[in-house]
């Protein structure tokens, strides 16, 4: 006990703690406002993005998600990506008389799919996805040299589904992984003999199923949430803005010359970026 004329040290101690600060008033993590550089730098990737969607009809996730893992992880460009490749491909999605046909022949490829996104759903953020840049630098290349190439098979239209359901659990991996979805999943759908217009509706409606998939990872693991809206909102704005830009110059310039440089380029990005995530694991 003591004495009635005394406070114990405790009491004053505790009074004093209105006076400390015990976390420093700043915004850390993900809450963390991006600098102007940055910003510019996702517009400039999305501006390019959108603007070889807009003339060769794809390549925006692939693209974007390659120039922005140049400067961060890729759970987190996946995170900026999601929002303008949703609703681009939404976009794409309706522009067509198809989409009834592609539901009936693809739901086994998009069931498939979603199911590999959401089994492997940590990928991107658990131990393993220092790898994911790598994983993401390889299938740059792979997509390429199967662009330059022209490579292509043919899938009969009774082994569609079955097949169609394996590719979609084998993209499902690769997109929890990496957040890209172009293989196997595009040489598949190539091999299935669609029109060039159904071609690119069904891509349209793919995309769009596999990148609601990823949201609800990147959902549930904390990644896509309000401090992303200000730099998603600008590579929407820039996204448009090259597929305008795109589409208005390609009846002046040759698609296909266009598409080797394309491919030629990301064939170079991808070693750059397999190459120093290989380099920076071996120093950590």
């Amino acid at each position: 006990m003591c004495n009635s004329g005394t406070r114990p040290a405790f009491v004053i101690a505790e009074g004093l703690l209105r006076n400390l600060q015990i976390v420093p008033i700043a915004r850390i993590g993900q809450c963390a406002g991006m600098s102007d550089p940055l910003l510019l730098l996702i517009a400039a990737a999305f501006l390019f993005a959108g603007f070889v969607k807009g003339v060769i009809g794809l390549g925006l996730p692939t693209v974007s998600m390659g120039l922005l893992a140049v400067t961060m992880q890729p759970s987190h460009a996946l995170a900026i990506v999601i929002v303008p490749a949703v609703v681009t491909n939404i976009w794409q999605t309706f522009v067509g008389p198809y989409l009834r046909d592609i539901m009936r022949r693809l739901w086994p490829l998009m069931v498939g799919t979603v199911v590999g996104i959401w089994l492997n759903a940590g990928m991107l953020t658990g131990p393993y996805a220092r790898y994911g840049t790598i994983v993401l630098g390889v299938l740059l290349v792979i997509y390429a040299i199967i662009g330059l190439n022209k490579f292509s098979f043919n899938v009969a239209r009774r082994d569609e589904k079955w097949i169609g359901g394996i590719v979609g659990v084998m993209t499902g991996v690769v997109s929890a992984a990496t957040g890209v979805q172009v293989i196997p999943s595009m040489p598949f759908m190539q091999s299935i003999g669609m029109e060039k217009d159904e071609l690119v509706q069904a891509l349209g409606v793919f995309f769009t199923v596999a990148t609601v998939a990823l949201a609800f990872n990147l959902t549930s693991a904390g990644l896509l949430t309000a401090a992303t809206a200000w730099p998603g909102a600008v590579a929407m704005a820039a996204s448009f803005t090259g597929m305008f830009v795109g589409q208005a110059v390609r009846s002046r310039l040759q698609p296909e010359t266009f598409r080797r440089w394309f491919l030629i380029a990301m064939i170079l990005l991808g070693l750059y970026l397999a190459g120093s995530a290989v380099y920076n694991i071996q120093r950590a």
